[in-house]
């Protein structure tokens, strides 16, 4: 019984370490010898091609922002003739879609399609691909600023016939002062950042951000009403058609972090939602035989970071504690001591980093433990929830930082 325990221990440590370190070190790995033996994917960087691109921007209710986001898209680096800019107003009651209406003799290449039933953003994005007719569309998200070369930065991954979809980078705002959850949200895209670089070295980007991403209009599909994520879903079916997703960092959205933990909650337990149906709807893409890298990549990166480490990590705690348990000498194993006193010291810098964030303190040396913890925390939530059958497409909007 001790020996099975302990299997089990390792065993799920082990899965827990390859989710979040060894995977980016294995992907490293490849890369390297990719680079060794000279097979690179060539990168295209011709400056005169510069195709026709619609920027769709989905848009309920949204007052607060739609000044900023009218003036950051129309000052972009791109020729206003091959630029078209689609903003979905469907269900707006708060003037955002009269405030649009009123500049369209300012912006002859400015289009608005609005109506009075909210349908979410997936059918927003579905109502729009039909009515686009350039070759390139361009999803982002109103609460968020481009960089300047956002668009040419992005189209120039199309000149290769082989690319269906470029991911562009998510960036939080945050300022000196900020709590953890913005804090937390910011090194954690940061780390995502950095796999992500790995994985279009090694083949492609396994998911994009919603915030920003560009697909073939073609090859968009229709999305099901009813799902989380978008971005994640469009992505990996491009992908698994065979197209590369790649992914861009100097083509970036950038946002302020939620408001408090409680709203970052709201939306983490959603995407983890999200997460657990995509893995349902994308069961094919297990079949490594017939996916390859691409399917080593998912499961690496994506379906284990949802499905197996958040429960790994509880069930590490009990293991350890029954171990001791059930050893008659503890100090012949000062290992499983030590390592049941690092994971109680470890929670306990999360609690205290979530008790600290309630009252507005930062403590920085508690970023990571309360970070890391919230987001496994949500992760199980998130299944619960997708159990539970609660997946409306339907986002309740989450409060940003000012």
């Amino acid at each position: 019984m001790a020996i099975l325990l302990e299997i089990l221990f390792w065993l799920s440590i082990g899965l827990v370490v390859y989710t979040y370190i060894g995977y980016g070190i294995l992907a490293w790995f490849f890369v390297k010898i990719r680079n060794i033996l000279g097979k690179q994917f060539k990168k295209y960087n011709d400056p005169t091609f510069l195709p026709k691109v619609t920027l769709v921007i989905p848009a309920y209710n949204e007052m607060s922002c739609i000044q900023a986001k009218v003036a950051n898209t129309f000052s972009l680096d791109y020729p206003v003739e091959q630029m078209e800019v689609l903003f979905v107003t469907e269900g707006s009651n708060d003037g955002t879609s009269e405030y649009i209406k009123s500049l369209q003799t300012t912006y002859p290449n400015l289009r608005m399609i609005d109506g009075d039933t909210r349908r979410g953003k997936i059918e927003a994005m579905n109502m729009a691909i039909k009515t686009i007719t350039t070759p390139i569309v361009i999803f982002t998200d109103a609460n968020t600023n481009l960089n300047n070369l956002v668009i040419k930065n992005i189209v120039r991954h199309f000149q290769n016939p082989k690319v269906g979809a470029v991911a562009g980078e998510k960036r939080i705002e945050t300022e000196g002062s900020e709590a953890a959850a913005g804090a937390g949200e910011g090194l954690y895209w940061k780390y995502e950042s950095f796999l992500k670089k790995l994985d279009t070295e090694l083949y492609s980007v396994v998911g994009a951000a919603g915030e920003l991403f560009a697909v073939r209009t073609d090859l968009f599909g229709q999305v099901e009403k009813d799902t989380l994520l978008d971005d994640f879903i469009v992505s990996l079916r491009i992908a698994a058609d065979g197209y590369r997703v790649i992914y861009e960092p100097e083509a970036y959205a950038s946002e302020r972090p939620s408001f408090s933990i409680q709203d970052e909650m709201k939306r983490k337990i959603r995407i983890a939602a999200g997460g657990f149906q995509a893995i349902a709807r994308l069961g094919f893409l297990w079949n490594i035989f017939r996916y390859g890298l691409l399917s080593f990549q998912y499961v690496s990166h994506r379906a284990m970071r949802w499905a197996v480490a958040p429960f790994c990590l509880p069930i590490i705690l009990l293991l350890n504690f029954a171990i001791l348990l059930t050893q008659s000498e503890l100090l012949d194993y000062p290992i499983y001591q030590a390592l049941m006193l690092a994971q109680i010291a470890f929670y306990l810098m999360a609690i205290t980093g979530y008790y600290l964030e309630n009252q507005r303190i930062r403590v920085k040396l508690l970023f990571v433990p309360f970070y890391f913890s919230f987001m496994n925390y949500c992760a199980i939530k998130g299944y619960i929830r997708y159990r539970n059958g609660l997946t409306s497409g339907i986002w309740e909007k989450v409060k940003r930082a000012e």
